[in-house]
């Protein structure tokens, strides 16, 4: 699954997000998320969420 659809993300699940900082070069962070920040049901570029890290981005792969 590629991350676009609000309804395949819940809190608990392990992820990988791309970092704002990394948006250029595609580096990945992996992580479990802790709060889903975007409200539409689908975003293009991938769902935005909080890891329990405290790290901010879109899912790229669940």
């Amino acid at each position: 699954m590629d991350g676009t659809s609000r309804s395949d993300i819940t809190p608990g699940l392990r992820v990988s997000i791309v970092l704002k900082k990394d948006q250029r070069t595609g580096k990945l962070t992996e992580g479990t998320v802790k709060d889903i920040l975007t409200n539409s049901p689908v975003h293009l570029h991938g769902i935005k969420v909080r890891l329990e890290s405290g790290e901010v981005g879109r899912v790229k792969e669940i």
